[in-house]
């Protein structure tokens, strides 16, 4: 067990939730680790236990005991990564749509996670968990596209902060069923999980902002090439978003798309969804600016060519 971590709560702190407290106080650690020792009952104030809504204030004493970084388990397994761009501290590759990223409940050992521990030898971060070694983001499972890891601590908490407060540019490329009239638009509504079916979302007046703009690439005969750019990162948010707005992404029956006869039969193969550009600030080197873009599968530029 980690030795108990002390401060007292400083003035400009005072009276935030504890949660905000820990987070500005104990900046090199993740929030991960943070959130554990709440759920855990490992976090202080005075010598009482707190959750991570209490408000503390200035010259309250703060003990903090941090889980163990769990060495990390999961076995390296030999697959097909294209690797778009690496350094001693990130990552990036071009993930397969139908790989799912890390393990979970009911998942076997060919997770991208497998497959990152083998291409880097190991070298990821474990600060995001013994599964989630280098994780900072996440694709859904037939989503292809960027995705970047981080190999080392500091680059994996410069980019979980990237992420959070979204400062980069992150480009999305979908193919959706219809045609849209206006050469783009911005969506800002409320997405939240639907009551009913637990593992999907929806649009909703109460639930967590969500932003997205889109524009048209290309026009085809009953569908269009749709660029998408988020400025939230909410769980199937340009799939909720996209489908709210009429024009669900092709192959996702889940929001909305229902196959035509007229349209080829590979629209239902899978969810036509690339994550194909991300740009941000290197998270170890300020002055370096890093433009990652991931080709299109030949599936989805197949699909394109026929719809023309």
């Amino acid at each position: 067990m980690s030795d108990p971590i002390q401060f007292c709560v400083p003035e400009h702190l005072n009276g935030q939730r504890a949660d905000k407290v820990l987070a500005a106080q104990v900046t090199d650690i993740s929030r991960t680790r943070l959130q554990t020792a709440f759920e855990r009952g490992e976090v202080w104030v005075e010598g009482e236990v707190i959750d991570k809504k209490h408000k503390i204030f200035t010259g309250d004493l703060v003990e903090i005991i941090l889980p163990e970084i769990t060495k990390v388990e999961v076995n390296p397994v030999e697959m097909p990564i294209e690797v778009i761009f690496e350094d001693d501290d990130v990552i990036a590759i071009n993930k397969t749509s139908g790989v799912i990223t890390h393990p979970g409940s009911g998942t076997g050992n060919d997770t991208l996670v497998h497959g990152m521990l083998f291409v880097t030898g190991g070298k990821l971060s474990a600060m995001g968990g013994a599964v989630r070694p280098g994780v900072v983001h996440r694709l859904d499972k037939e989503t292809s596209g960027v995705m970047i890891f981080a190999k080392t601590d500091a680059a994996y908490l410069a980019l979980v902060k990237m992420f959070s407060e979204r400062t980069l540019d992150k480009q999305y490329l979908t193919l959706v069923q219809g045609v849209p009239g206006l050469a783009g638009g911005t969506i800002k509504t409320g997405i939240r999980r639907d009551p009913i079916h637990r593992t999907l979302m929806q649009v909703h007046e109460s639930g967590r902002d969500a932003h997205t703009e889109w524009a048209v690439e290309k026009r085809f005969q009953n569908s269009a090439l749709i660029r998408c750019w988020l400025h939230t990162g909410r769980t199937h948010q340009l799939r909720v978003h996209l489908s709210g707005i009429g024009f669900p992404i092709m192959g996702d029956d889940s929001y909305g798309y229902r196959y035509r006869q007229y349209e080829p039969s590979e629209t239902r193969s899978r969810v036509y969804l690339h994550a194909h550009k991300l740009s941000l600030q290197h998270p170890t080197k300020p002055h370096q600016t890093l433009h990652l873009q991931a080709p299109l599968p030949k599936d989805f530029a197949a699909l394109i060519e026929k719809l023309k």
